[in-house]
């Protein structure tokens, strides 16, 4: 999970770094004419999506993935009752679960924001 979760931070740097972005290549009004800010715009917004759908794709897998597991588990468990390592690798699972649950929560959190911050810089596109 910790691969994962390092992983996403440094997937979300665009989104990290999104208003030093639209500040330094959006151009302010006396230099307008100089740069082609439609098109930053436009590139900033795609790159924006596609991360926001790569991200979420990878935690959707990771979810379903884990979920398969935590259910195996608990199909052994219920043969295996006095198993207590099954038990401990269950509750790892499903910590692991609610974990990658809780981080498709913080995607929602970080896509918003940049969103947001976009849609506020709009009237310089």
């Amino acid at each position: 999970f910790y691969l994962i979760q390092e992983f996403l931070r440094v997937m979300r740097t665009i989104d990290d770094r999104i208003v030093h972005e639209l500040n330094t290549t959006i151009p302010t009004a006396s230099f307008v004419g100089k740069i082609d800010a439609s098109q930053t715009c436009k590139q900033l917004y795609q790159s924006l999506m596609e991360a926001h759908t790569t991200r979420e794709r990878i935690i959707k897998n990771c979810i379903a993935q884990t979920s398969s597991v935590v259910k195996a588990l608990r199909e052994e468990r219920e043969k295996a009752q006095d198993d207590t390592a099954l038990l401990k690798q269950l509750r790892k699972e499903q910590t692991k679960l609610k974990l990658m649950q809780s981080e498709l929560n913080v995607e929602e959190v970080v896509n918003d924001r940049s969103w947001k911050v976009l849609s506020h810089f709009r009237k310089r596109c």
